[in-house]
């Protein structure tokens, strides 16, 4: 379900109106998270690292509201779940989108994620990107640490939706390091709820048994 905010007595009802009209409204927040203990993780439970990625930065995006507001009819729109969509590789090296739900449980979600990825990899359609927007964009950049980032965009789609990109895994001091792009609509939220949004995944990747488990 979903239900309109009362923009008229939000306390960023200012800065609501004053990024709502920019031409380029976007800020975009590159870093490293430390997915050492991740790793470990999924590797003795022989999960895909990758599916689990998606699991903790969506469940924490669902957990941290401004993640889940959406511009429609110039009014803000908040949903009570965001669900998820990833790009996948396909064997003649062009993408698709895949497209799937948020699950709380975490091997269902492993399971349901898995089966729309593998739909997409072996189908033959040409690029289905949806209409939806109670969706969270992701992508995968596995060949480039990167530390910095910007999408591709056009008006009129997916203006509010945030998009989230995970790069190459590097080493540091015995550390398994991962950048991470964040990028949001600045009339719905600012640098602080962005910076929730990494401090929390940060918690729950130094304890990924306990946070599947909670």
């Amino acid at each position: 379900m979903a239900e309109y905010l009362d923009v008229a007595n939000w306390s960023r009802r200012d800065l609501f109106e004053f990024f709502i009209g920019y031409t380029n409204p976007y800020f975009n927040v590159c870093t490293q998270i430390d997915v050492t203990n991740l790793k470990a993780f999924v590797n003795q439970q022989h999960y895909k690292i990758s599916l689990a990625l998606h699991y903790f930065a969506l469940r924490v995006a669902n957990e941290i509201e401004p993640f889940r507001y959406r511009l429609k009819d110039e009014k803000v729109l908040v949903y009570d779940v965001v669900n998820g969509g990833t790009t996948v590789l396909l064997p003649n090296e062009s993408f698709a989108y895949a497209y799937f739900d948020y699950q709380r449980d975490f091997e269902k979600f492993l399971t349901d994620m898995s089966k729309a990825v593998d739909d997409v990899r072996i189908g033959s359609g040409p690029l289905k990107p949806t209409l939806r927007d109670d969706v969270i964009y992701h992508t995968t950049l596995p060949w480039v640490s990167f530390t910095s980032f910007a999408h591709a965009r056009t008006k009129g789609r997916g203006d509010s939706i945030p998009r989230i990109v995970f790069g190459k895994f590097t080493k540091e001091n015995e550390r398994a390091m991962l950048p991470i792009s964040v990028e949001v609509h600045h009339a719905l939220m600012d640098g602080l709820h962005v910076g929730r949004y990494l401090s929390r995944l940060e918690e729950a990747l130094a304890e990924p048994e306990t946070f599947v488990k909670e």
